[in-house]
């Protein structure tokens, strides 16, 4: 049951794909959203030497910072009421004001008492603090992390879902996680890539399919061999043959000093996804 959504939106980058999947999905399960924004506040201005006047200069600095750290997430958080308001779902609107570790700290935080957090995909080769949070929320939710394309543009309608099998225990989790919007769905899809050579027989794509039957979930079956470089390219291009709205997958990775060092597929899809992605770690 998905009854109580978080949003991050962006205050440095696009936020209409943020906005319009987080606002529908709410729509569509009669949820609660929250939307975060954050405003950050630069440590490299802080850097003043100690001299007489450093306190006065720091304090100054400081307040200039923090004003327009909330100016920046006020501006983004507007955008979204417009349209929450318009919608006529039930939301609230936290601006989140810090220097950039303990701002993504708090909002990871907060992800983890919502059943679902949304996040724009972040862009492989833009070096900005805003687009370090969605992966920072993946590696410190604790819950399913949905993210939406920077491509993306419309409501979100997950009809047709594909959901990628290895047998692991990631991909067990966001198969759970994914269950609400497996239960909406007109069709699943089970992508399996080296199923038999790579996936335990307790757990095989068949046995995956007989399980989602027992609950009333009849999935169909893709199997293939793929090197290890082609998997996240034949996932995405199944995706686009099969006209699939979702793609529901296990996330690799670990969070060191608040760096996200994530698994080689799982760093590729969130470079390339073509589709709204649901991860769990």
């Amino acid at each position: 049951m998905i009854k109580d959504i978080l949003v991050h939106i962006p205050t440095e980058r696009p936020m209409r794909p943020a906005i319009d999947a987080s606002i529908s999905l709410a729509a569509t399960f009669g949820a609660h959203l929250d939307a975060v924004a954050l405003g950050y506040i630069s440590t490299g201005a802080l850097a003043y030497p100690f001299d007489g006047g450093a306190a006065t200069a720091i304090a100054g600095v400081l307040e200039r910072e923090q004003e327009r750290a909330a100016e920046r997430a006020t501006t983004a958080l507007s955008v979204f009421e417009t349209e929450a308001r318009h919608a006529g779902i039930p939301y609230e609107c936290r601006p989140i004001t810090d220097i950039p570790g303990d701002a993504a700290a708090s909002i990871g935080a907060a992800a983890r008492l919502h059943d679902l957090a949304i996040v724009l995909q972040p862009e492989a080769d833009l070096q900005t603090f805003d687009n370090t949070i969605p992966t920072e929320i993946l590696l410190q939710a604790g819950g399913p992390v949905l993210f939406v394309p920077y491509i993306f543009r419309g409501a979100f309608k997950a009809k047709r879902i594909g959901i990628c099998w290895d047998g692991s225990r990631l991909a067990a989790r966001a198969l759970k996680d994914a269950m609400p919007f497996l239960a909406h769905a007109d069709a699943l899809v089970a992508i399996s890539i080296n199923g038999a050579d790579s996936v335990p027989p307790e757990a095989s794509p068949e046995r995956l399919a007989k399980h989602l039957a027992h609950v009333g979930l009849p999935t169909r079956l893709i199997n293939l061999p793929a090197s290890r470089a082609e998997i996240q390219p034949l996932i995405l291009s199944i995706a686009a043959n099969q006209g699939l709205d979702m793609l529901v997958m296990g996330a690799y990775g670990h969070s060191r000093l608040q760096e996200g060092i994530l698994g080689g597929v799982t760093r590729a899809m969130l470079r390339t996804m073509t589709v709204p992605t649901l991860m769990s770690h």
